[in-house]
């Protein structure tokens, strides 16, 4: 063949598939849709884009440069505002460490002190706990005194924040495992001592009342997935506050949740995840709390043997329930805790409270309406 004729033959297919490239890219780009704006969504709202991400089982949207506030107080909320009050989120910042992102102290320029959680720099984990606290507390604005309060958020790029009422006093687990150490607020030095029976009593019935809100209460339920003592924030009266709702999830009627892997903590996790069994449920909080429960009582971290007699290591939930059976419930409490003035009787009650929580099969395991008000026997 011409090496004139092959030129043109080579110089028309390569036309021919430019052509059918750029069709291509068209149709694509005709069948791509925008989603209209929301009249529901919160005030002080500036989209410029979206981009969309897997979450559990559906496609969710991610607005690119956006804020929310959902809080009255709270007239604006900017990534450049957020940058300057927390010094470009120094690590000097930093006061906990939620699941996928750290949390860190800020005086807003109105003289709001708040929490700002920062999400994970990965992509499909950052978009999922996004995803996830905008559903349960943000676009459906729930409010309970035992719940922590969101007051807005701001995505900007890749970059996703997440702005929280500050709990003044910090976590449960700084209280019941660090009590040699203190920390600064407002300039006030707070020192961390072991917490009183009536104290941890007084915790426990707040995360008592906020996990019936969020089962009972709301239509469909909300399954938080991860309660432990460092999701647990304490104000100054000692009134609980759950928080980190990166793992909760709505249920439907017969409060079950499907999910391909299984979440929460280990030590808190339910004896069903063991086995294989990733729908969650309901009861599957009820078993948390209930580790929280003894641990709270115990002072014993739940991820941790316990030593018997002749050096024999046990579990937290069986060591529990075997001093429920022996009666020997003064002995399970906190050593940091002074037995005198505690009632036998109180400390039993609540050994088998805690103990019905952890039941093995969750059938067996009370619904959190039950344990509020088995907890009423400590009025």
């Amino acid at each position: 063949m011409e090496p004139t004729l092959q030129a043109i033959l080579a110089a028309g297919a390569s036309f021919l598939v430019v052509m059918f490239i750029s069709a291509g890219i068209f149709l694509l780009c005709k069948t791509t849709t925008v989603e209209p704006p929301n009249p529901d969504q919160p005030r002080n709202r500036n989209r410029r884009g979206t981009r969309r991400t897997d979450g559990d089982q559906n496609c969710v949207s991610i607005t690119i440069d956006e804020s929310a506030t959902y809080d009255q107080s709270l007239s604006k909320i900017s990534m450049p505002e957020l940058i300057k009050v927390t010094r470009n989120f120094s690590p000097n910042k930093i006061v906990g460490d939620g699941s996928f992102g750290l949390v860190y102290k800020a005086k807003l320029s109105n003289g709001t002190n708040v929490a700002v959680k920062k999400l994970s720099s990965d992509a499909f984990q950052g978009f999922r706990e996004f995803q996830a606290e905008m559903e349960t507390l943000g676009k459906s604005k729930i409010r309970h005194r035992n719940l922590v309060r969101i007051l807005g958020y701001c995505v900007s790029g890749d970059d996703r924040i997440l702005i929280y009422e500050f709990i003044e006093k910090g976590s449960l687990d700084q209280w019941l495992h660090d009590t040699s150490s203190s920390f600064e607020e407002d300039e006030h030095k707070i020192d961390i001592h072991p917490l009183s029976w009536e104290v941890r009593v007084k915790i426990i019935r707040g995360v008592a009342n906020g996990l019936f809100f969020l089962h009972h209460t709301l239509e469909p339920p909300i399954i938080h997935r991860d309660i432990k003592a460092s999701n647990v924030l304490l104000d100054n009266e000692f009134e609980a506050h759950i928080a980190d709702f990166g793992l909760a999830r709505r249920v439907n009627f017969s409060h079950s949740h499907v999910s391909t892997q299984v979440a929460g903590t280990f030590g808190y996790m339910p004896p069903e995840y063991k086995d294989g069994v990733t729908v969650a449920t309901v009861k599957a909080d009820v078993y948390s709390f209930g580790i929280l429960m003894i641990e709270v009582a115990t002072g014993k971290r739940p991820n941790l043997p316990i030593k018997i007699e002749a050096g024999k290591e046990i579990g937290l939930v069986p060591w529990a329930q075997k001093m429920l059976v022996e009666k020997r419930h003064l002995e399970i409490v906190d050593e940091s805790i002074g037995k005198e003035g505690l009632k036998e009787k109180e400390i039993g009650e609540f050994l088998r409270i805690a103990c019905l929580c952890t039941s093995d099969s969750h059938k067996e395991r009370p619904s959190m309406e039950d344990v509020v008000k088995m907890l009423n026997f400590f009025n």
